[in-house]
C-alpha cells in the first residue's frame, strides 16, 4: 500500500474520488519541495465550527506534528492562524516555535498584511493544512456551504504571493484545492463552493491530518529517520486540542474525534504509517 493509499481509507466524503486528478506520489514529492528549501516555514492551520463558535480538532494536531518533525530537521517553525484557533496551538505547540495571529481583515488589509509578514520572516516554504480558502465570490464558506467570513483571517492571500506552497485538505474548501477545483465543482459529496486557492503541491486525504501523517512519512523516508510522532503522543494532543477548546468537526462537540473518527481510527492508520516507514528504513 502506498502513503497515499493509507491516508485516503475510510473515505466518507468520496475524495478519494479525485486522486486520479492529484499527483500519485503527491506526499513525496511535496516532501521533496520541504527538502529543498531549509529556513523558516509557515504552517497555517485553523477551521472555525460555526455550529460550536469553536475551531475543530481537525488541522492542529497535524500542524504541530508537522512544526515538531521539521524542527528536528532544522526549520524554524512559525505557526499562522486567527483568534479562533491561536489558543489551541500555543497550548500544544514546542518552546522554540511562535505564532502569528493573522488578524481578521477585509481583502485589501489581508494582503497588506500578508506583504507585511512574508517580508518580515522570509519564510522559505509555507504549509496549509484544513485551512478554509476563499471560493469564486471571496467568501469562506464550510462544508455545509454556510458563509464563515466573519470568523476566518484571509490567511490563503499569503498563498498567492508566495513561490513554494504545499496545501492540505480533505473536502474541497481547504488552501490548495483550488489545483483540482473544476473536479471537485462537479463531486456531488464534496463542496459546492470550492476554494479557488491553488498550490505547489496539494495532498488530499481523508482526513487532513492523516495527510500532514503522509507527508511526514515520505519526509522520514526521504531523510532516512522516522518523523511520525508515535501513537500517545499523538492522542495526547488531540485530547489536549479538546481540553482547549476545539471541537469534533462533524458533530460540532467536544469530544476526542477527528471528523467523527475516534482516538482508535486515528491510530489505526497512524500505525500503518508507522509500518511503511519502518520497512522502507529497514527498522
Amino acid at each position: 500500500m502506498t502513503i497515499e493509499e493509507i491516508i485516503l481509507q475510510n473515505d466518507v466524503r468520496g475524495i478519494s474520488k479525485l486522486s486520479n486528478f492529484t499527483e500519485p506520489d503527491s506526499c513525496s514529492n511535496a516532501s521533496n519541495l520541504i527538502l529543498r528549501n531549509l529556513g523558516t516555514v509557515f504552517i497555517t492551520t485553523g477551521f472555525f465550527i460555526l455550529s460550536a463558535q469553536a475551531p475543530e480538532t481537525d488541522g492542529p494536531p497535524g500542524a504541530i506534528f508537522l512544526g515538531n518533525a521539521l524542527e528536528m530537521l532544522g526549520y524554524k517553525v512559525v505557526y499562522v492562524t486567527d483568534k479562533h484557533c491561536s489558543f489551541i496551538l500555543d497550548k500544544v505547540k514546542s518552546s522554540q516555535s511562535s505564532i502569528i495571529e493573522f488578524p481578521i481583515f477585509d481583502l485589501t488589509q489581508s494582503k497588506k498584511y500578508s506583504e507585511k509578514i512574508l517580508e518580515k520572516e522570509s519564510p522559505s516554504i509555507l504549509i496549509s493544512i484544513e485551512r478554509c480558502g476563499a471560493s469564486f465570490d471571496q467568501k469562506y464558506r464550510n462544508m455545509r456551504n454556510q458563509d464563515i467570513s466573519d470568523n476566518t483571517a484571509k490567511i490563503d492571500c499569503l498563498f498567492g504571493l508566495h513561490p513554494k506552497t504545499i496545501g492540505i485538505g480533505d473536502g474541497g474548501n481547504e488552501i490548495g484545492m483550488g489545483n483540482i477545483e473544476t473536479h471537485i465543482s462537479k463531486a456531488k459529496t464534496l463542496v459546492e463552493y470550492p476554494t479557488l486557492s491553488k498550490v505547489n503541491n496539494l495532498i488530499i486525504a481523508s482526513v487532513s491530518n492523516w495527510g500532514g501523517y503522509g507527508l511526514l512519512a515520505a519526509l522520514s523516508i526521504k531523510s532516512n529517520r522516522n518523523l511520525l510522532p508515535n501513537v500517545e503522543y499523538q492522542e495526547e494532543v488531540i485530547k489536549k486540542t479538546v481540553a482547549s477548546g476545539a471541537v469534533d468537526g462533524f458533530s460540532g462537540l467536544k469530544e476526542n474525534k477527528v471528523d467523527g473518527k475516534d482516538l482508535e481510527e486515528n491510530s489505526y492508520i497512524l500505525n500503518l504509517l508507522h509500518e511503511l516507514v519502518k520497512n522502507k528504513l529497514n527498522l
